[in-house]
């Protein structure tokens, strides 16, 4: 009686062990999405913060709308769309953004940047994180060409009096510390303290972040807890067999 008692116990205790050893609750991967995000500080003009706009999140809410930007001197647009999604089942996080008739004109005379759709996205899977931006109807006069499929962090400098007075980035992809990953459809840099320069400060159009992937099916959960709980079973109903058996065997004598 004793020794099945002791092997009742042990295989509990194992099947305790067993579940412990995974995570009770392996939260999934974080995502964010915004619109546009403003802050610069023009030339004799008092410092314009505005955004993140139609903010999006993981962990809600997961899509976010506008009916368009209006940064006077600085951007304008018209709706903006944002979504920011997790698997629960596989861990995966999908995050997009998309702003449309958008025309930037923090540069000034220098040269306004004009696009139909400026979109960013990423995902994450248990395999890594991904991401691109599309520019449809790109026109930046005389700043130059761009595709509307830039390759990842594909730099145009503007100059001014022989100098770099500013610097745009399209598809900027931004590795976090974290293990996530940031794509800014694009990012205008105005760089201050320079000759001829127009400011400083930061303008963000279309910015998704997403990752790393969760662990797919926490075990406290859904099929996880199934599991687990199938597990347990399984280690404890040799120990309850072998006590009904030797219990019976007490019982014929």
């Amino acid at each position: 009686m004793r020794r099945a008692r002791l092997g009742l116990a042990a295989a509990m205790a194992a099947g305790v062990v067993l579940l412990g050893a995974v995570p009770a609750s392996a939260a999934p991967g974080d995502g964010s999405a915004y619109g546009a995000d403003v802050d610069v500080t023009l030339l004799g003009k008092p410092a314009v913060h505005v955004g993140p706009l139609a903010q999006a999140s993981t962990e809600g809410p997961t899509s976010g709308t506008l009916v368009g930007i209006d940064v006077p001197g600085i951007a304008h647009s018209g709706t903006v769309q944002t979504t920011a999604v997790r698997d629960e089942t596989t861990g995966a996080v999908d995050s997009k953004a998309t702003v449309e008739n958008l025309s930037v004109g923090v540069l000034g005379a220098l040269g306004t940047i004009k696009a139909d759709a400026v979109t960013a996205e990423c995902h994450a899977t248990q395999d890594g994180n991904a991401g691109a931006a599309t520019l449809a109807g790109l026109n930046l006069g005389p700043l130059g060409d761009v595709s509307a499929t830039p390759a990842a962090n594909t730099v145009v400098n503007v100059g001014a009096l022989g100098a770099n007075v500013a610097k745009i980035t399209f598809n900027e992809q931004i590795a976090n510390p974290d293990g996530s990953l940031t794509v800014n459809a694009i990012h205008v840099r105005l760089l201050g303290g320079v000759l001829g320069s127009l400011g400083s400060g930061d303008v963000i159009v279309s910015s998704a972040t997403c990752g790393p992937a969760g662990l797919p099916v926490p075990l406290a959960s859904g099929a996880g807890m199934w599991i687990g709980l199938g597990l347990l079973a399984a280690l404890g109903l040799p120990a309850g067999v072998w006590f009904s058996r030797r219990r019976a065997t007490a019982q014929a004598v």
